[in-house]
C-alpha cells in the first residue's frame, strides 16, 4: 500500500460549482449558482429572467451554455 490519499485522486473539488438537479426547476443552473455563492435561488432566477429580457435573449443563451457545460 502507498501513502497516497485515495480521496484526493481525480474528480472535481468537493466545494466547487455544480448543477443542483434535485432542487433545480429546469436544469438546476440557478440553484447551483445560488449554492455556490450562498444566496437565495429566487434572486438568481429573477436575475436570469430580467437579464433575458434586457439582453434580448443573451442571458438565456448563457443559461443554456452553463447547463450544457457544467456537470
Amino acid at each position: 500500500m502507498s501513502n497516497i490519499d485515495k480521496g484526493s485522486v481525480g474528480g472535481p473539488p468537493a466545494n466547487g460549482f455544480g448543477l443542483d438537479k434535485y432542487n433545480g426547476k429546469i436544469f438546476g443552473v440557478c440553484s447551483g449558482i445560488s449554492n455556490y455563492f450562498g444566496i437565495n435561488p429566487l434572486v438568481v432566477r429573477l436575475g436570469f429572467v430580467v437579464g433575458a429580457f434586457l439582453s434580448f435573449g443573451t442571458a438565456a443563451l448563457v443559461y443554456l451554455a452553463i447547463a450544457l457545460i457544467a456537470d
